[in-house]
């Protein structure tokens, strides 16, 4: 059963995009009537990234919208991991500050919640028909590469682990010690999300408008190797 779904936005320079961004989580509608939060967590930017949501807060003021700021620039995955806290919806998502993911697709996540009661879904860059952005070639090589490792140590089958599109259960979250700042949060909740007990982990394809360094990517070589490190680490820990 789901009333809410929180969407958890971690934004750290993101004042060219974020208001296109909530606009769109504004407007999206979600099947059977589910209400929406969205939870912002301002990484300590230097732009005009808490003004531009201040001013969108003003002038959408019935969406119910939080913004949280960190006193010190942490990473992206320490601002989930904030966002996580301070949400009180029955299932969350992450939606980038950017441009690169749909939020009209939240409806696609939702469908294995209604038909099986899923804990986590994750959505699939490289599933599907949707419209994909041709970019690098290396990027999908390394997350291919990533992803068919963490399976490896996980038991899953995943086409995807380094999504930001991971719908989850709002109570199975907050349960998970998230030790990684940057990045490396993604393999890290995939390795604790695969050592629960019966959890019913779902895949569906999604769409992805990419973006380049020049438009705002902010992801590099050395958080590649950081996720190589956190598969393998929390393989055996916790």
């Amino acid at each position: 059963m789901i009333n809410k779904l929180s969407i958890l936005v971690p934004a750290y320079n993101e004042a060219r995009t974020i208001r296109e961004i909530l606009e769109k989580v504004v407007a999206v509608e979600l099947s059977g009537g589910i209400e929406k939060e969205i939870v912002i967590v301002n990484d300590c930017s230097t732009d005009d990234t808490v003004s531009e949501v201040e001013r969108f807060m003003a002038d959408y003021p019935a969406a119910t919208i939080r913004l949280y700021s960190q006193d010190k620039n942490q990473g992206k995955g320490a601002a989930i991991n904030r966002a996580i806290q301070e949400c009180t919806g029955d299932y969350l998502i992450v939606q980038d500050a950017d441009l690169e993911y749909d939020p009209e697709e939240y409806n696609l996540l939702l469908k294995p919640v209604f038909k099986d009661n899923a804990d986590a879904v994750y959505g699939s860059r490289f599933m599907g028909s949707n419209p994909h952005r041709i970019l690098f070639y290396w990027h999908s090589k390394g997350n291919k590469f990533l992803t068919g490792l963490s399976n490896m140590m996980t038991n899953l089958n995943l086409t995807d682990m380094e999504t930001c599109y991971k719908l989850i259960r709002t109570s199975i979250a907050k349960e998970i010690n998230i030790k990684e700042k940057r990045f490396g949060i993604e393999p890290e909740i995939t390795a604790k999300l695969a050592k629960r007990k019966g959890i019913k982990i779902y895949e569906v394809g999604i769409s992805y408008y990419g973006r380049t360094y020049e438009e705002g990517k902010k992801i590099g070589w050395k958080d590649g190797f950081r996720a190589l490190w956190c598969i393998l680490k929390y393989r055996f820990s916790n």
